[in-house]
């Protein structure tokens, strides 16, 4: 009886083994949210919106408009081809503006589309253009402002996926879990409408 019991015990180890490879051999060439359960930022209490984003929003009123009902938070299933074209207009916005510092200050800020030369802000927001017109809904882009390591605020583009908020971002060439990012995260656009931000809870900035 020792001995049928010995030999079921590494049957059935032999097959969890097998089905832990298949499972793994599967997820293989899969977006890296659609592999892992990714944390979601948490909004906390509503925040004043950047006042460049306000002039933004004046100048271009069409990304500055909700579309779609916001449903858990308004995220969107991230499959092979949606993260295919994530990661083509990420590439493409990196190389096609030619980073240049805002020497004017705050008040003088004003974030625009498709510049030849710009800024954090400049990345950021024609990212997010570009992906409204191929039919992305503005409840899953969201425009965040964070803090880098050294100090310094700076921009990006938050993707809120059903498995969890992804990052674009013209200092890193690949698409990031927004917990990988090692920045420190001040406010964020509301999912229900694009003018409305939020703080981020637990944020210390």
């Amino acid at each position: 009886m020792g001995r049928k019991l010995q030999i079921y015990a590494v049957a059935m180890l032999a097959l969890l083994l097998s089905i832990s490879q298949g499972a793994q051999a599967a997820m293989i060439g899969m977006p890296l949210n659609l592999k892992y359960q990714i944390d979601r930022i948490k909004l906390d209490a509503p925040a004043l919106p950047p006042m460049a984003h306000i002039k933004f929003c004046m100048a271009y009123p069409a990304d500055c408009r909700p579309n779609g009902m916001v449903f858990r938070g308004g995220a969107i299933e991230l499959t092979g081809d949606r993260y295919a074209e994530l990661v083509k207009v990420n590439a493409e916005v990196n190389r096609a503006i030619i980073p240049t510092r805002n020497t004017r200050g705050v008040a003088a800020e004003e974030w625009v589309v498709g510049p030849s030369h710009g800024d954090c802000n400049d990345y950021a927001v024609t990212k997010r253009h570009a992906l409204l017109q191929r039919g992305w809904p503005a409840r899953a882009l969201l425009l965040a402002e964070v803090v880098t390591n050294w100090g310094e605020h700076h921009l990006v583009l938050v993707v809120r996926t059903r498995s969890g908020d992804v990052v674009v971002d013209n200092l890193n060439a690949n698409v990031r879990p927004w917990s990988k990012t090692n920045y420190r995260w001040v406010r964020v656009q509301s999912p229900s409408n694009p003018r409305y931000w939020s703080s981020v809870a637990g944020s210390t900035v």
